[in-house]
């Protein structure tokens, strides 16, 4: 593990309400001396999704903040070290899940609310990710991007399923229809990615608001400008095309 100490991660992020919103839903951490990243994707009415994707934030920024001194107290074997690491991610959204449905119980007006998160978890030179909704992360190595999460969708389950083509997935009433949200329930089923970062990495977090926008080419093109100015050119691209939806990124460079 020694070899990922030595790498620099620096993040950038912004989020903006879009072009057809009245509020913006989305919230986002970026900690790099903690090494965790999120986006969230709120949703209820009588901003409901405010308070959903914020709550999450915080209640998964407390639980990794706590728990991370402990991953390292016994020496762990870097396996030891994944898993632990594995366990305090899937922990906290679960944390966080518990959190935003009990809020909702307190208050009617917020029931069902909840939240997409999408979340990064550095320990050394690996990343946690943990996954829930249709927020997304990418990685960008040279010119190759690889898309990590997988959309917790209804079109997502019918594709991969093979029961409707790329093209009908464009088009249906149902490509909105989220099947996976933190807070609706009292527990969510919770996706944990492991990933091993290099040298010259970047990591794109973002809401729907933005990669509904974005051709896959697109996504290294712009993230070769580099820091804040990448980030600002991605939600500029969204509006540009639309902005139907609160935008929000978070772009990770590792050197």
């Amino acid at each position: 593990m020694s070899a990922g100490l030595d790498l620099e991660m620096r993040s950038y992020g912004a989020t903006d309400v879009g072009m057809r919103r009245e509020a913006n839903e989305d919230a986002f951490l970026r900690d790099d001396e903690l090494g965790l990243w999120i986006v969230a994707d709120g949703m209820g009415g009588h901003a409901a999704g405010e308070v959903a994707s914020q709550e999450a934030i915080d209640a998964i920024y407390s639980m990794v903040k706590r728990g991370k001194e402990s991953l390292f107290a016994s020496s762990p074997s870097a396996a030891e070290l994944m898993r632990s690491a594995s366990r305090l991610l899937e922990g906290a959204v679960q944390s966080a899940t518990y959190m935003v449905f009990g809020l909702a119980q307190m208050d009617s007006g917020r029931m069902g609310m909840g939240t997409t998160i999408s979340s990064m978890f550095r320990c050394g030179s690996l990343l946690i990710l943990g996954q829930v909704g249709d927020s997304r992360i990418y990685r960008v190595r040279g010119s190759e991007v690889l898309q990590l999460t997988e959309d917790h969708t209804l079109v997502a389950w019918q594709l991969k399923r093979g029961l409707i083509t790329e093209e009908q997935a464009k088009v249906s009433r149902q490509r909105n229809v989220i099947t996976r949200a933190v807070g609706n329930r009292d527990y969510v089923q919770v996706d944990i990615i492991v990933a091993e970062a290099e040298m010259g990495d970047q990591y794109l977090l973002c809401s729907d608001g933005l990669h509904g926008y974005l051709n896959v080419p697109e996504i290294a093109e712009i993230a070769n400008l580099g820091g804040q100015h990448a980030v600002e050119r991605f939600i500029d691209l969204a509006n540009e095309r639309g902005g139907k939806d609160n935008i929000t990124a978070i772009l990770l460079e590792t050197s």
